[in-house]
């Protein structure tokens, strides 16, 4: 077929209900797992099946994804097959002890997974199921143990050499990351607040609620999608870390907006801040503005920031606000490219700092463990012959989609593909392979089906299950020729397949059961957590760097917080995300209280009755799950003492006093 003709095919397939780019990329890969597969039997491999599946776990439609987990997937399968050479060496034939060491294996695995982000928790979650499939697969031989061990790696290493060398031929590199215009034209209309707010009488108001909400989740889709374009390169990870500032930079200045409604954010004219700085900082916060909505590389538009810093002297915070957003654009403008950042430079950039969800890590290891466990009891206690490829199923369902939203409505999806998988893989041993008369053969007649795959992968009816199919039938596929079993064995091997979905299912729902609610409960709770332990953790030293730097990280992790937090309520039902984006600022402003407080409790200069004050209100914060409501008498009586030397700081206690006593529930949260 020709280049044209194959065109003209994609295009037409798209009438068919195919998704044409998913076809594209479904029909390239599927073409690599043949090669591998081929490959694998040349090499005299006893499981050539295996390299297929490693193409399709590998596979990837830009370079640096395919790069990255390319090598996720080699280390986690070397560091798996160790692993599971090393429980069958230890258990020695007693299944009870390889169950046991298997639960615990898959368990750790699962919780480190969950704590990662990306391909790194790919290859984490592998390194746990690759150990089941040598140590299952080879339980009723040790002594071959080795040999199968081998097998698995070089099938593995087939595949992920077939995955680089067919998707490096035809994958596109990858371009801008997606979100970068949006987060600029967002930057433009917060500078456009920022200049309305230099110029506005008092009485305006400042930021509406629906507005924050609703820019906070623009920002939360852009970052939910960020951590895959940051794969393959250095240069790549510099473009994402430099976006993720770029948007921190971007919440502090529209807290900051919050924080100053009804007029107070306007800035007072006199000695400090005169009109003519007033005019001259206007001008230059539309310009900048004007640049990044017309320009592709706005790089005037620093230059205007840099000179409407310099002219917002005295007018507070806003100072250092705008500072950090010239960083912080300056910055993520020459991410893509050779030019360094200085060290100066570097160090007055915003951290980034990402959440890890403890809680959903602790949970994820222990229903991993716990499931294994006492599915492999039911299978030791039955010796039933299926048991081994439940468990064997079981354990890439608990491990793999253990970080999911979701994943006992995934599961509906995979035991469908599951199910596709089993009738596909017995049409090819039962209608095709009795005609084979050698290996070869066997081997060349299952490409029709793994192309079939590709085809139930790209179909808009059966995309969301075509990935479990295709794995699932390469699974099943095991050319030795001539062909042993029987039909009903067949039946009974594909009906164990499909029960490891199935009970992977069970154990999300009924074992420790993951759903949106929970995981948005998981990070309320942790951010309440750290306002306590940063109540209870005196983190000011005198030296003002090292403060800065301290205030700089806990705010970047309850702003990545923040997004999740408004993310997750937005998929678990849109009139919850105004709700969470109201309760998350809370958080961040109740932190910066904690903050104020700890920088006083370090001022000696401070009268021992307030130094008390500052002690007692930092004592109730530690507590602050356990009774909200007690800490608003503290913080209260803390900002009207000092109120007239310090009257923005009193207020940021007053609004955070506000805070608690609108969001008791948020503040009461527990894990």
């Amino acid at each position: 077929m020709s280049v044209a003709a194959y065109d003209r095919f994609l295009e037409r397939a798209a009438n068919w209900g195919f998704d044409s780019a998913k076809l594209r990329q479904h029909l390239r890969t599927a073409f690599a797992a043949c090669l591998a597969v081929l490959a694998a039997w040349a090499m005299g491999l006893e499981h050539p099946q295996w390299a297929g599946m490693t193409v399709w776990a590998a596979s990837q439609p830009l370079r640096g994804q395919l790069l990255e987990k390319s090598f996720f997937r080699t280390t986690g399968t070397i560091i798996g097959t160790a692993a599971g050479v090393g429980l069958v060496l230890l258990a020695q034939g007693n299944l009870l002890w390889l169950v046991t060491g298997l639960a615990l294996w898959l368990g750790l695995c699962a919780g480190l997974g969950n704590l990662q982000r990306s391909f790194a928790s790919y290859g984490t979650m592998l390194a746990g199921y690759s150990a089941a499939m040598v140590a299952l697969l080879d339980s009723g031989h040790p002594e071959h143990v080795y040999a199968l061990g081998w097998d698995r790696l070089f099938t593995a290493l087939t595949g992920v050499a077939a995955a680089l060398i067919v998707g490096w031929l035809f994958t596109p590199v990858g371009g801008e990351i997606p979100g970068n215009d949006k987060v600029r034209r967002m930057c433009a209309w917060l500078l456009s607040d920022i200049a309305t707010a230099a110029t506005a009488a008092h009485g305006r108001d400042g930021l509406s609620r629906q507005a924050l909400a609703e820019r906070l989740s623009a920002m939360a889709v852009i970052e939910e999608g960020l951590d895959p374009h940051a794969a393959g390169s250095q240069r790549s990870r510099r473009a994402v870390r430099a976006l993720r500032r770029l948007i921190n930079a971007q919440i502090s200045a529209l807290l900051w907006l919050r924080d100053n409604v009804n007029g107070s954010a306007a800035p007072q004219r006199g000695e400090r801040f005169t009109a003519a700085q007033a005019a001259t900082l206007v001008q230059a916060l539309e310009q900048a503005a004007l640049a990044l909505e017309t320009q592709s590389l706005p790089q005037s538009a620093v230059d205007h920031l840099a000179r409407a810093a310099a002219a917002a002297t005295g007018w507070g915070a806003a100072q250092s606000l705008i500072e950090n957003l010239r960083l912080a654009l300056h910055a993520h403008l020459i991410a893509a490219s050779d030019e360094p950042l200085s060290p100066q430079h570097r160090a007055r950039q915003l951290p980034v700092v990402l959440h890890r969800d403890w809680v959903g890590a602790r949970r994820a290891a222990l229903r991993a463990a716990l499931s294994i466990l006492l599915v492999g009891m039911v299978w030791v206690l039955t010796g039933w012959s299926g048991g081994i490829y439940m468990l064997l199923g079981l354990s890439i369902m608990i491990t793999v989609f253990s970080s999911f939203e979701n994943p006992a409505f995934t599961m509906r999806y995979v035991t469908l593909g599951q199910a596709l998988g089993v009738l596909v893989a017995l049409a090819c041993q039962w209608l095709v392979w009795p005609f084979a008369h050698s290996q070869l053969q066997m081997v060349l007649w299952m490409m029709p089906f793994i192309v079939l795959g590709a085809l139930l992968f790209s179909h808009r009816r059966t995309m969301l299950s075509g990935y479990d199919c295709n794995m699932v039938l390469l699974l099943l596929l095991s050319p030795h020729y001539p062909q042993s079993g029987t039909l009903l064995h067949a039946l009974a091997l594909g009906f164990a397949v499909v029960t490891g979905p199935l009970a992977g299912w069970a154990a999300y729902r009924f074992l420790l059961p993951v759903t949106l609610q929970g995981r948005l409960q998981g990070l309320r709770a942790m951010m309440v957590h750290e306002i306590q332990d940063m109540a209870a953790s005196p983190q000011i030293t005198g030296h003002a760097a090292d403060d800065e730097r301290t205030q700089r990280v806990w705010r970047a992790r309850l702003y990545h917080r923040l997004l999740r937090l408004v993310r997750t309520a937005e998929k678990a039902g849109a009139q919850q995300a105004q709700t969470a984006a109201d309760c998350g600022l809370a958080a961040l402003r109740v932190g910066k209280s904690v903050y104020l407080l700890q920088t006083l409790a370090s001022d000696r200069s401070l009268s021992e009755s307030t130094a008390r004050c500052v002690r007692s209100a930092l004592m109730r914060l530690q507590r602050l799950q356990s009774a909200p409501a007690k800490a608003l008498p503290l913080l209260e009586a803390m900002a009207r003492r000092i109120a007239p030397q310090a009257p923005e700081q009193s207020r940021l206690l007053q609004q955070a006093a506000q805070d608690i006593a609108r969001h008791p529930a948020f503040f009461a949260a527990r894990a």
